[in-house]
């Protein structure tokens, strides 16, 4: 398979614009059809197969720009046998390069004044038979830009340029890349032209150091252009998979933009596996009373068979978190999380407590996120934890309100001052309730350590979860959802 079209699919899928396998085929025979001659041609085709709504035409659209330069389809003018080539890189072949040709340079040095330094005569004889000895030399000094700009894309691929991920690979892979090319005998052909001594090695050993280090130039910037091309969403992508793992404790406020981003796209993910109802098909359980109702009209000839479809029973959720300092960023991220699902989770109530409960359910409906987080965290945090007190209030006024279809998620580390647990409220809760889930942030060999409570919750709870990361959120959510379909 063509490797090109090959790595510029992976930049599509990169940026989140969906290839099928069957996709990179029709792409391949397109390719084939096509070829890559012509840009403007290519690129209007490869866009019928690869690129299906507006929105993935303009992300088509822009890595395609970004992946195949004009100058990569420009044949080389001197050299007739060059065909026109497509590279991964965006390269800038414009750029005005110094003619190492050693014979022409002897020429101009003939053609100097007597002011200008004339070479001798054993020079000038000596000179024209001077030629780059290393492939690399040669490369530099005798072929053209073109020649050298697929060496360095061949050398990229052989050393999986496209694979990297953070900036600071930069300096690693262009070294890897000039080895590749040939930089280890080009550099023991340097210092053995400058230990000659004689004046037309060390000219041409400045000559190579030059054309050299104009090459690692061109090889740096390339391997940047590959990273913003390559690594640009994969590092995105590599930063989310940490972030999801973290511990929120341990997450600095300059992360909190880039985890709400996260959040956003898991709900979403979550609304797209369960926000639909089941629909009546043509399959599965027959349903026999409907079948022979419907079927009347027809004398008992069962001309109209009906089947048993489950209508998606979206679970009524009780949220109460606990935002006393020790869990307040949990609690913070559970909230956004459950706010976020609004669409697959319409009837959300949610509560925050330090000692005393609080219903914020409206707080968070007319109110942005970031401010209903700052005054909840005023109204209801940071005091002294009191469970017993929580479930009080909780008996008081919600749990009235509790039937089978209600399900409670309590968030936090039971940890409850050596204050009376009020562990019989919990049970009333566990026996009205569908389900009960206690989500604790913190690990399981701590649950009976120092004033936890969690020895006595626990036998009140359908389940209970460790639950300090958006991983484990995302988890717990996931299989709320997936026990109400």
């Amino acid at each position: 398979m063509d490797s090109t079209l090959v790595d510029f699919i992976k930049v599509l899928r990169s940026a989140e614009l969906k290839v099928s396998p069957a996709e990179t085929l029709d792409a391949m025979h397109c390719i084939n059809l096509v070829g890559y001659t012509n840009k403007s041609f290519l690129k209007n085709s490869l866009a019928l197969v690869l690129a299906k709504t507006p929105e993935e035409k303009d992300t088509y659209s822009h890595c395609f720009d970004n992946y195949f330069n004009v100058d990569k389809f420009q044949p080389d003018p001197n050299n007739d046998e060059q065909s026109a080539i497509p590279v991964d890189g965006n390269i800038d072949e414009s750029a005005n390069e110094e003619n190492f040709n050693p014979e022409q340079n002897q020429q101009n040095g003939k053609g100097s004044g007597s002011g200008g330094g004339s070479t001798s005569a054993s020079d000038a004889e000596a000179a024209p038979s001077l030629r780059a000895s290393s492939s690399l030399g040669k490369l530099l000094t005798e072929g053209s830009r073109t020649d050298q700009t697929i060496s360095m894309i061949e050398a990229g691929r052989s050393v999986s340029v496209n694979e990297i991920v953070v900036f600071t690979q930069k300096g690693l892979f262009t070294r890897k890349i000039m080895d590749a090319m040939g930089l280890k005998d080009l550099q023991e052909e340097i210092s053995e032209r400058q230990q000659a001594g004689d004046a037309p090695n060390t000219q041409l050993a400045n000559r190579l150091q030059k054309a050299r280090e104009q090459l690692r130039e061109r090889v740096r910037d390339y391997v940047e252009k590959q990273f913003f091309l390559h690594a640009d969403e994969s590092g995105k992508q590599l930063r989310e998979e940490l972030l999801k793992k973290v511990k929120l404790s341990n997450l600095e406020k300059r992360h909190f933009k880039d985890v709400r981003e996260i959040v956003f796209k898991m709900a979403k993910k979550l609304i797209s596996v369960h926000s639909k109802r089941r629909k009546t098909v043509k399959r599965g359980q027959l349903d026999v009373r409907k079948t022979l109702r419907y079927n009347m009209q027809y004398d008992g000839m069962f001309f109209d068979l009906k089947w048993k479809a489950t209508k998606v029973d979206r679970p009524r959720v009780i949220c109460i978190c606990d935002v006393s300092g020790s869990v307040s960023n949990y609690s913070r991220f559970l909230l956004m999380f459950l706010y976020s699902l609004a669409e697959v989770l319409p009837k959300v109530r949610s509560f925050a407590f330090s000692s005393d409960l609080g219903e914020v359910t409206k707080l968070f409906q007319n109110t942005e996120l970031e401010e209903a987080m700052a005054l909840t965290m005023r109204d209801y945090g940071n005091g002294s934890t009191d469970y017993g007190r929580m479930f009080q209030d909780f008996k008081s006024h919600v749990l009235d309100e509790v039937n089978k279809k209600t399900t409670i998620i309590i968030l936090g580390d039971a940890r409850n001052n050596f204050g009376d647990p009020k562990s019989e409220i919990l049970k009333e809760m566990y026996d009205k309730a569908k389900r009960v889930i206690w989500l604790n942030p913190e690990p399981k060999s701590s649950w009976v350590v120092g004033d936890a409570e969690m020895k006595k919750y626990s036998p009140n709870c359908h389940q209970t979860e460790v639950c300090n990361s958006l991983t484990h959120l995302e988890r717990v959510v996931s299989n709320l959802l997936k026990s109400a379909t």
